[in-house]
């Protein structure tokens, strides 16, 4: 009785790098990077060096934050901040934040009459966005071109934090920063798998 051919040798490594592109494709697809680096569906310029950049047809803004553990307790001991980088908005629990927006492009920004608003994103039992307003701040000049402000987000959820404002040309407009508090399962995965790659 004649028994079937095995699958030829060249074979394997032909399944081995269908195998290894799968797991890069899953890994961009987890990650929703591109080679680049950047997260392009919400920061169109992405993610660069440690801060996330936005842009519109009139100002292009760096991002970064920095957010406070809910259980941190203060030590006299303690030389590191206490302080935990945010990437790209994304707070993974209710905790007191620390933001600084860099007024990146064009330099004449800096003379533009800026005001902050915070909003959460409200979800009714019929799929209905609501904006409820959290704080504000008045509309004023950023000589040095940074904006640093403190706030505390108190609920897991979706929040904005809307930059309004005229440039020198008196246009309207409006930069919106979401913040995503509290993780989905696809940041756990992210979180959890990035750690097993630190360990190994």
């Amino acid at each position: 009785m004649l028994s079937r051919p095995k699958l030829p040798a060249r074979k394997f490594p032909i399944a081995v790098w269908v195998g290894v592109i799968a797991v890069f494709i899953a890994f961009g697809t987890l990650y929703r990077t591109s080679s680049q680096g950047d997260l392009s569906e919400t920061y169109p310029k992405g993610f660069r060096g440690g801060a996330c950049t936005i842009e519109t047809e009139a100002l292009t803004i760096g991002y970064s934050g920095y957010y406070l553990p809910k259980d941190y307790e203060s030590s006299e001991d303690t030389i590191r901040s206490p302080y935990v980088p945010v990437q790209c908005g994304k707070v993974p629990e209710p905790a007191t934040l620390n933001i600084s927006i860099d007024l990146l492009y064009p330099e004449s920004a800096r003379d533009y009459l800026l005001a902050m608003r915070l909003v959460q994103i409200e979800v009714d039992e019929k799929e209905n966005q609501k904006e409820h307003e959290i704080l504000s701040v008045p509309a004023q000049q950023h000589r040095t071109g940074v904006i640093t402000l403190a706030f505390k987000l108190r609920e897991p959820g979706q929040y904005i934090l809307y930059l309004n404002g005229k440039n020198t040309e008196n246009t309207d407009l409006q930069v919106k920063i979401p913040l995503q508090v509290g993780l989905n399962w696809k940041d756990h995965l992210r979180k959890n798998f990035s750690t097993f790659l630190k360990n190994h």
